[in-house]
């Protein structure tokens, strides 16, 4: 088990790693609360002196789930979004982006995890906020987080990377990869029977 949570440890912060990481953290199927930002911190402690390297690398990962996930509300449409925010939570995130401009919603990702940023973004796509001024918005406050995340790496570098060397750190990451995989897992098959039934709802229209 410490063999393979060093390999996905190794997989996750290497500087591909972290692109993937940041585009997955930014789509509905996949739920690993914190985990780009761990990421981020690691690989630049890692890095040293090129640690302002990894806010670029994430910050384009992420957006760039974040686009897949805009797309995705566009081609639902409003009332999609019930196929995929749990009504409670729905009613709150349609009042946001209805009173909150592109720039304002954008911003709501300076929140720290876990504040469920995802569900605003396929509601943003979905009620056709401004797609310029949401993710011009949307790429400065990553850039701001992650390259914070950076600096604290830089400065706190050698305690963490001697962290990451305890039996207890490689037990939390192999128990949130199987956390990770289950509730990946589970989420893709409800949006695929959500993709599925709707569908067929268009059909029989």
């Amino acid at each position: 088990m410490h063999d393979f949570t060093s390999w996905m440890l190794g997989a996750l912060t290497s500087p591909a790693g972290v692109v993937v990481l940041a585009a997955l953290d930014s789509t509905l199927f996949f739920f690993m609360p914190f985990s780009i930002d761990a990421a981020v911190i690691i690989l630049a402690a890692r890095l040293g002196k090129m640690a302002w390297l990894v806010p670029l690398l994430a910050t384009a990962g992420s957006v760039g789930g974040a686009a897949l996930t805009f797309w995705m509300g566009l081609e639902i449409g409003e009332r999609g979004l019930e196929r995929y925010i749990p009504p409670k939570r729905l009613k709150n995130t349609r009042k946001r982006v209805r009173q909150s401009g592109a720039v304002a919603l954008a911003m709501l990702d300076l929140i720290p995890p876990p504040f469920p940023f995802t569900p605003f973004m396929l509601a943003a796509g979905a009620l056709e906020v401004n797609p310029t001024a949401f993710f011009t918005t949307l790429t400065a406050c990553r850039i701001i987080r992650f390259g914070g995340e950076a600096l604290l790496a830089r400065i706190y570098g050698r305690q963490i990377l001697a962290w990451l060397d305890s039996d207890l750190v490689h037990d939390i990451v192999g128990g949130c990869i199987i956390v990770a995989a289950v509730l990946t897992v589970v989420s893709t098959v409800r949006l695929v029977r959500s993709s599925t039934s709707a569908r067929r709802h268009r059909t029989a229209a």
